[in-house]
């Protein structure tokens, strides 16, 4: 080799040992792409929809008998409806008398007309039906049905009646109804019911006129009465004979008969009730009462909720300031018997904001859980206000007291988060913020609390609603300013054994870690590597808790070494990598063999990659990106199972089966064998290597030839490789590739041409294939736009000069092009395009000032030299 003229000139650089710039600016990261080291990027994990909206997922780890249930029955039965006892909390006793039922049995009684059932059953609707049954039990003609007395009139007393009535009870049904017949007018469309309840301190416009007479239930027409007297309703039938027998009592579903002690609260409410209350209860709210009792069509009785709302929230009556709160809560509960999601929409909006607890809390929150549940309600949801109600519920009710109740009310919210519409509203209203305050409270209770495992529950509707946030914009800058990182940490490190929060917990970092100003705050969280770790030894066999952390993992070694030094410094995280490597491997071998055995056809097996398949793909990338840090790569270079398990990959693994793993094993590979350190075990294995390049190299794959290529640029500089290329001839491929009009591509067989030429006695075949034209066309094409291929192409050319004695012989008709094309880009005005983005334009200056034109120079000065045949000193090569 001869020596340059200029003595600083460096000797011929292996591929991709690029010089760096001593001055570092943004656009370097325009030389990632070609760097002798580089880092991987994949897709996140898929996650499929649920099929069907419930508390726990498909892929649960709880077992059905022991979590609570997504589907439940819910009636007005479920609520607490004795909750209206008086303040002063005294239980009143209940009485002991029997209801007498008042029925003709004689001619004479003939003039009573009793009701009759309609002609055509068919027409009367559900909601009727429903309605029918519903008022019946519950008895509302006794407050509602009554003439009104205007609220500054006195009631008439009727206390001087009661012994009479309690008399009344040892007659036979006809001296009743004689007696009835003298006291009271019938309409002939409705029968009343005589029960000598005692009632005190009735309201006007609730109760007939009395403040402890006899309490008249006034039966709707629509019930009807068969010929030996019995109701044709089955659930209230009461025989004549059995009324006639002392001690008998009217049968009253559980679910719907008002104590005896409810009374006493209507006295309380009374007392305690100012004169405008009482207005606005008679002008206000009793019309509406009215409407709810009457209306028989679905439509019209949430209108009627509607007012309802709107009357209550105008008068600020919401909440637990209204003294007539639980007659009213009541009322509604009983309508929660008609099967219509709008009506039980706008029956749970009202009861929630009349801030309800205990049992009624719960089935409330229930109710809201079951109507979200269905995704058709999406719409009727989002105009109604229910979010609201819901988060305010989150917001304030005791966590330990109400756990059960939040859960539902919680997994209502996460059904709500499936809705891209409701979502939105979310991250407005301050969900993100609120969550995680809860969340805190969660990880609060500790681990012996009693609490603990039924909040695991909760912590799972949770996270599975902050995963949806986390698809927004807005939703992730509130996670990160709210210190999320560190709550789900606390969470993931409490909950280690729960699999499904630590699913949720993964699928969030999972999510967010894509983003690099997240992917900054989780890399700044130093236990997130030991939690990531344990779960994987803990979890090995998860696949879908594995693949998202080590997704994760990936992400966060990708740009810059901390997180790698992070990492690969927490006790046993190599070997933790090393025994899921082989894990998968094993499960992709047995599904490779069974599909063998079987005669499976390829075009019948997936072409998305296994799970397994997934698995190996991202913890190849992990072990890529920290393989860029120059200790850990060259620890992993001498690490033997490492090697070997990635070249077992390349053994078994065809690029058509599936190319991303094969190209990630060969990119990892690449960087490994980077680091010249002693027992490497790349350097031991590079021939077998190279053999499963060549495999590569011959496949239908662009993406895996241009790998396969990198790959013999970095190996290209062991002669034993160099006399492998010439052997199989792979060095007329990489001239063939010159052809390819891909500056990448280009770029990579240039490199293992470059290093083929360093050998003097491999110089001379750049002549074949018409290798010099191509280089010099290759300069033309890109020379201006990437100064890094026009310096490889120069190195090159330079390299295959050395020896030549004219350039004639050395470069033959392609020399005046190459002439020409040198002079033109060393002229900086012709060559730097001043159009570019500044950043660019100063980077492309950087790299044309420091790396081209020295070499450009000095291959220009030998070309004219060898024309006018003055020889220089000997040089040496590049």
């Amino acid at each position: 080799m001869q020596a340059s003229k200029n003595k600083n000139t460096k000797k011929a650089e292996p591929f991709y040992k690029v010089s760096v710039p001593k001055q570092k600016t943004s656009s370097e990261i325009i030389n990632e792409a070609r760097n002798f080291l580089r880092t991987l990027r994949t897709r996140r994990p898929f996650t499929p929809a649920e099929e069907q909206r419930r508390l726990f997922g498909s892929g649960s780890s709880r077992a059905p008998q022991s979590r609570p249930p997504s589907v439940f029955s819910l009636h007005a039965s479920s609520f607490d409806l004795a909750e209206s006892r008086p303040v002063s909390g005294v239980r009143l006793s209940p009485l002991k008398h029997k209801p007498v039922l008042v029925n003709s049995a004689t001619d004479e009684d003939s003039s009573i007309s009793f009701p009759k059932t309609p002609a055509d059953a068919a027409e009367i609707r559900k909601a009727s039906n429903a309605r029918a049954r519903l008022f019946r039990r519950t008895s509302w003609g006794n407050f509602l049905s009554a003439k009104t007395v205007p609220p500054g009139q006195k009631e008439e007393k009727l206390d001087s009646e009661q012994p009479a009535i309690i008399n009344n009870l040892c007659r036979t049904n006809n001296d009743c109804l004689a007696e009835q017949r003298s006291n009271t007018p019938w309409n002939g469309e409705s029968r009343r019911l005589i029960c000598n309840e005692h009632i005190s301190g009735l309201e006007s416009g609730d109760f007939v006129k009395g403040t402890a007479g006899k309490l008249l239930f006034q039966m709707r027409g629509e019930r009807s009465v068969n010929s030996d007297g019995r109701f044709a309703d089955k659930e209230q039938q009461l025989p004549c004979e059995q009324m006639k027998k002392p001690g008998t009592s009217l049968s009253r579903p559980r679910s719907t008969g008002w104590k005896g002690r409810e009374s006493g609260f209507q006295t309380e409410a009374a007392i305690n009730e100012s004169e405008e209350e009482k207005i606005f209860w008679h002008t206000k709210i009793l019309p509406i009462l009215h409407e709810l009792e009457k209306e028989d069509n679905v439509e019209n009785l949430c209108l009627a909720c509607t007012k309802l709302y709107q009357v209550l929230n105008e008068e600020n009556m919401l909440g637990k300031r209204f003294k007539r709160r639980n007659t009213l809560l009541k009322i509604l509960c009983k309508l929660v018997d008609i099967d219509s999601d709008p009506l039980c929409l706008k029956l749970t909006k009202i009861i929630l904001s009349m801030k309800v607890d205990g049992k009624n809390l719960l089935n409330v929150c229930k109710l809201a859980f079951k109507i979200c549940r269905n995704e058709k309600n999406d719409y009727i949801i989002q105009s109604d206000g229910l979010l609201d109600c819901l988060l305010e519920v989150l917001r304030t009710e005791d966590l330990q007291k109400n756990n059960e109740a939040l859960l539902y009310c919680m997994g209502a919210v996460k059904f709500m988060s499936g809705n891209a519409v409701l979502l939105n509203e979310m991250v407005k209203k301050g969900a993100v913020g609120m969550l995680l305050q809860l969340m805190k409270q969660i990880n609060n209770i500790k681990e012996n609390d009693r609490y603990f495992s039924n909040l695991g529950h909760l912590l799972v509707q949770l996270t599975a609603t902050l995963r949806n946030l986390a698809d927004l914009a807005p939703a992730r800058c509130q996670l990160i300013r709210s210190g999320a990182v560190s709550e789900l940490c606390v969470a993931l490190e409490q909950r280690m054994r729960d699999k499904d929060v630590c699913t949720y917990i993964v699928r969030i970092f999972s999510k967010l870690s894509s983003y690099n100003d997240f992917c900054t705050a989780l890399a700044d969280c130093s236990r997130c590597y030991i939690l990531f770790l344990a779960l994987l030894n803990k979890h090995q066999k998860q696949q879908d808790l594995v693949i998202r952390i080590l997704f994760i993992l990936g992400n966060l070694t990708a740009k810059n070494d901390q997180p790698r030094e992070q990492l690969f410094q927490e006790k046993g995280s190599i070997n933790t990598l090393i025994s899921l490597f082989q894990t998968y491997h094993e499960l992709d071998l047995n599904a490779q063999k069974w599909y063998q055995e079987k005669g499976r056809e390829e075009k019948k097996r997936p072409k998305h990659p296994s799970e397994a398949e997934d698995v190996l793909i991202k913890l190849i990338r992990v072990l890529a990106n920290v393989s860029v840090h120059p200790g850990i790569g060259a620890a992993l270079a001498v690490a033997r199972h490492v090697v070997d398990l990635l070249v077992t990959v390349l053994e078994y693994k065809s690029v058509d089966e599936c190319e991303e793993l094969v190209i990630n094993a060969t990119i990892t590979i690449n960087n490994l064998s980077y680091y010249k350190v002693k027992s490497s075990a790349v350097q031991d294995k590079k021939l077998h290597i190279a053999e499963m390049l060549l495999k590569l190299l011959m496949s239908n794959s662009m993406d895996g030839v241009v790998e396969a290529v990198r790959a013999f640029g970095n190996l290209s500089q062991y002669h034993e490789i160099c006399d492998f290329i010439i052997q199989k001839k792979i060095h007329k491929f990489m001239i063939a590739l010159l052809d390819a009009k891909n500056q990448d591509v280009c770029f990579s067989a240039c490199g293992v041409l470059l290093n083929l030429t360093v050998d003097k006695n491999k110089q001379a075949l750049l002549m074949e294939e018409g290798g010099i034209g191509k280089l010099v066309d290759c300069l033309q094409d890109f020379g201006p736009s990437d100064w890094q291929l026009a310096c490889l192409i120069c190195k090159t050319l330079w390299n295959y000069s050395e020896n030549s004695p004219s350039v004639a012989s050395c470069f033959g008709e392609d020399t005046e092009t190459l002439l020409m094309l040198l002079t033109s880009l060393l002229d900086a005005e012709l060559a730097l395009d001043y159009s570019l983005d500044r950043d660019v334009r100063d980077y492309h200056k950087l790299y044309w000032e420091r790396e081209f034109k020295p070499v450009a120079e000095k291959l220009l000065d030998r070309i004219q030299n060898h024309q006018s045949l003055q020889l220089g000193l000997a040089v040496t090569p590049f």
